[in-house]
């Protein structure tokens, strides 16, 4: 008797009863009713993902779920990705970076500052992020909220003409634009080895980015790794981008993630920017966080 095909497998696996509910804001929605310890058959599956394209971020609240869950559920969304600062992965499932502000024996446990300018993951990668999970592991009594901005709407509202000068142009990318700036109190992080710097050399992407799933247009620059317009002089440069960065981040394309325990939060590198408000250095943060690889932007 011929074993079962793995289709046939992920056919016989038990639908879970879930809720999308879709946030009033910008951009969200929760999902609510669904263990992803648990197998979460193509069905389920499809369903999530429309989910994720139509609203940028999904929350998943309360996954109790370990690192291989985590990891293995990331996976089934495209290769994931492993971040260059080695010495925060997670032991024995480098997949998984871990964000945390904890000090253990004087040394930081995970990135602390991960995300203290707004962002989109991997932009400074010839192959950015489609998306990244966080999964929450301890949280601090306040603060340490995450913020998303909608950039296909940023680029829907572009006044026509900063449409005009950023139409057909590219911008630089670099993970070292701004690596040493401090900007919350307790961060640190370390000097990158020659190895890790030849990991993260500059990149040049287009500055207007075509979704390559659901066909939208959306701006594809951030303060946090975006460091040039290509061919325009400096000055010109630093202006046209701090226009769009101000565009980018009006309060009605944002939504405020405000984290519940073990909330596990999937949001579309290629539609969003977000950041870290930070939280005071004295209270634990900790977050396991999965990347998961995109195409070239185009």
């Amino acid at each position: 008797m011929s074993a079962p095909s793995a289709s046939g497998i992920a056919a016989s696996i038990a639908p879970q009863a879930f809720e999308i509910r879709p946030f009033s804001g910008a951009v969200g929605a929760e999902i609510m009713g669904l263990d992803l310890a648990l197998p979460v058959n193509d069905q389920d599956f499809a369903r999530i993902h429309r989910a994720h394209l139509q609203h940028h971020v999904v929350v998943f609240r309360d996954q109790r779920i370990t690192p291989q869950q985590q990891i293995d559920f990331s996976r089934r969304f495209g290769i994931l990705q492993i971040h260059v600062l080695k010495q925060f992965l997670l032991t024995g499932h480098p997949e998984i970076l871990i964000v945390s502000n904890i000090i253990e024996n004087g040394q930081s446990i995970g990135l602390g500052d991960a995300g203290k300018f707004w962002h989109s993951d991997l932009s400074y990668k010839e192959l950015p992020s489609l998306g990244s999970m966080l999964h929450a592991q301890e949280l601090p009594a306040e603060g340490g909220d995450t913020l998303f901005a909608d950039m296909h709407k940023a680029w829907d509202g572009l006044p026509q003409a900063l449409r005009t000068a950023v139409e057909g142009r590219s911008a630089a990318h670099s993970y070292t634009a701004r690596y040493s700036e401090s900007k919350f109190e307790g961060n640190w992080r370390p000097t990158l080895t020659p190895e890790q710097l030849a990991q993260v050399n500059e990149v040049v992407h287009p500055v207007v980015r075509t979704h390559p799933e659901n066909g939208r247009k959306a701006l594809f620059v951030s303060e946090g790794f975006t460091t040039r317009i290509v061919g325009l002089p400096e000055d010109e440069s630093r202006q046209l981008l701090a226009e769009l960065y101000a565009h980018s981040v009006q309060e009605q394309n944002i939504y405020r993630h405000q984290w519940q325990p073990h909330d596990l939060v999937f949001w579309d590198n290629r539609s969003l920017i977000h950041l870290a408000a930070g939280c005071p250095s004295h209270l634990r943060r900790k977050l396991y966080r999965t990347t998961i690889q995109g195409n070239a932007p185009f």
